[in-house]
């Protein structure tokens, strides 16, 4: 079968591989739409185990079902996730289940930019979600991405008095516009350095957009009552996006890192002054099970645009393509990998 091999951001070459073959415990899918994550495009993260074939918002039909699977049959419709948690260590029973070893060790073969997946056992047993008939497989490539987002703002505690700040309003940024309108905030504001973004971040519900290069805190402070924003959520690697939270944080406040800069580059935090004004740093990584249920529900009931994101397709063979339009940043918003196309 043909495969996209990663190698970096601009070598992406389309191999073959054996076509995966399935125990009794295992599944298959015809992968029929992946998108491409933010997080496929930070070679610093990714180039470490390259060549490796990428993607995990895979979404597909079912062609084979292993002779011990009873739950599912060939010819459904479903999403499967890459990462599934124990749900029986202390993180998992702590809610943290993206901490969860057993989270960051499970995967699928070989990866979301391959003609079909196999599905191990773990992820069959706790990976698989059904795709209602009112879910495309465009609108379900954004199950896992959302699932981030709502994970996210359920540790943010988001609420209707929040002045919401979002850093960066590429995919994951407009996604969490939507949430933060569908979670009621008081007052949503978008940044990026892209005329094109900013336009999108209007689109898809932000009361205030502007550009990451001006004066942000004065203008959020004329946008919100003299006041800063209560809840800053950073959606961007870009060291300068994220000194600029620090400086955008309300007294008693809460600034959240979704994307974080480069591990060798330093952000120094004016702890002193948070202290005193008890101002909050938090994190947030991936996504459980219950956020990938809520993220289909979503989806499935139409309460977020998901359709309205995607910008760009592409078949199999013009995926480094796609990757140059996601790592350029500029004129895109969600690119999909249609594999068997």
């Amino acid at each position: 079968m043909k495969v996209a091999m990663y190698y970096n951001n601009n070598d992406l070459r389309i191999e073959e591989i054996p076509k995966p073959e399935i125990n009794e415990d295992e599944i298959l899918y015809k992968v029929e739409a992946c998108g491409i994550c933010g997080s496929d495009v930070m070679e610093w993260y990714r180039i470490k185990k390259a060549p490796i074939v990428l993607g995990h918002e895979a979404v597909g039909t079912i062609i084979e079902v292993g002779n011990n699977v009873k739950n599912y049959k060939v010819g459904q419709r479903v999403f499967v996730s890459h990462h599934v948690p124990c749900d029986n260590c202390h993180f998992c029973k702590n809610n943290h289940h993206t901490a969860c070893e057993t989270l960051h060790k499970t995967n699928f073969y070989p990866g979301g930019f391959s003609e079909f997946i196999r599905v191990p056992k773990i992820n069959v047993d706790k990976g698989i979600y059904l795709l209602p008939d009112n879910v495309s497989f465009d609108e379900a490539v954004f199950i896992e991405p959302l699932a981030t987002v709502l994970r996210a703002q359920r540790l943010l505690k988001i609420n209707k008095n929040d002045a919401v700040l979002i850093i960066g309003s590429g995919i994951s940024g407009l996604l969490h516009i939507q949430i933060a309108r569908f979670n009621k905030a008081k007052r949503v504001i978008a940044t990026d350095i892209n005329d094109y973004r900013l336009k999108a971040a209007k689109k898809f519900g932000a009361d205030f957009v502007f550009n990451g290069k001006e004066d942000i805190k004065e203008k959020i402070k004329k946008a919100n009552n003299d006041k800063l924003a209560d809840k800053v959520i950073v959606c961007t690697g870009a060291l300068p996006a994220a000194r600029q939270a620090l400086e955008c944080i309300e007294k008693g406040g809460t600034i959240q890192y979704f994307a974080v800069p480069k591990p060798e580059e330093k952000l120094e935090v004016p702890i002193n002054d948070f202290w005193r004004n008890e101002v909050t740093i938090m994190t947030s990584y991936g996504a459980a099970p219950d956020d990938l249920k809520e993220a289909l529900n979503l989806i499935k009931s139409k309460n977020i645009d998901a359709k309205g994101m995607v910008t760009h397709k592409f078949p199999l063979k013009e995926t480094e393509k796609g990757f140059k339009l996601v790592s350029n940043a500029k004129e895109s918003i969600k690119v999909i990998i249609e594999p068997n196309k």
